[in-house]
């Protein structure tokens, strides 16, 4: 080999030792803050709990007249998504209702919808979905959703945030809940209190025998898109992560005058609080 093209090799050689290393050091870093930062949101979402209970599933009944505090939104969306060819489908789904257990609180019975196929082999273990509602819906709006990933042989999985669904005692109780953590900061209903029933939820589906540990997956919308972000953040089982506008875009709003919604959607709590 020449002697250039020797030297040119040597140096091409170096350059990416070094860069590899320096991309390792780099990792290692950012692994060592992930783990400090998870541990610091462990701490806080701990901080505001009420005693913890036994991990306990309870059969519940399905939900006749579902909670919709703003009117009840298309489901058009949901409905468009792709379905598994497969006749009778809502027949051949197999559905349960329960209540998990995850905090000795008024808000603390965690209800759960879940779809997955009746016909599989026994000993088959699933991969899982966690799907996340919007604002002041709940868990029946996602049905299309569900039975949707439930066709393709996912266990699919759709739950009511806090103050949402059957966890609402009026058609206020989550723009309630809000006004009343701003004032007392004794809750955190807008998204840390749920993140804390989705890691218990983690607890109860990695114990499940139709599911896959390593295969649990969370999406959702709007708000459910912040809580499937935070939840991923805060517990690693939940390995894919797949959040629809789960981001305020917030410079994108004032340069596209969208952003009377957002302001509009946090007046009550201005409202709502005596200076």
């Amino acid at each position: 080999m020449p002697l250039a093209s020797k030297t040119s090799y040597q140096n091409t050689t170096r350059t990416l030792f070094l860069t590899f290393h320096q991309r390792l050091r780099a990792m290692e870093t950012l692994t060592s803050e992930t783990v400090d930062f998870r541990s610091e949101f462990l701490r806080v979402l701990r901080s505001r709990r009420s005693p913890e209970v036994p991990l306990v599933a309870e059969c519940s009944k399905p939900v006749e007249d579902p909670v919709f505090q703003n009117g009840v939104p298309s489901t058009e969306a949901l409905e468009s998504c792709p379905k598994e060819n497969i006749n009778n489908l809502k027949e051949m789904i197999k559905e349960e209702n329960l209540h998990l257990h995850t905090e000795a609180a008024e808000q603390g019975r965690l209800p759960l919808l879940i779809l997955s196929l009746k016909e599989k082999k026994s000993e088959e273990r699933r991969p899982a979905i966690v799907f996340m509602h919007g604002t002041n819906t709940n868990k029946e709006w996602l049905r299309p959703w569900l039975e949707a990933y439930a066709s393709r042989g996912y266990v699919a999985i759709g739950l009511d945030s806090r103050y949402h669904g059957e966890r609402a005692g009026s058609k206020t109780a989550y723009q309630d809940a809000l006004v009343s953590s701003w004032k007392n900061g004794d809750t955190m209903p807008f998204i840390f209190d749920t993140v804390w029933d989705l890691i218990k939820l983690a607890d109860y589906l990695t114990q499940r025998e139709d599911i896959d540990p390593k295969r649990i997956g969370i999406t959702g919308i709007s708000l459910g898109g912040m809580h499937a972000w935070f939840a991923a953040a805060a517990d690693t089982r939940y390995s894919v992560i797949v959040p629809l506008i789960g981001v305020q875009g917030f410079r994108w709003a004032i340069e596209n005058d969208e952003w009377e919604a957002r302001v509009n959607s946090i007046k009550p709590l201005f409202e709502g609080q005596k200076f």
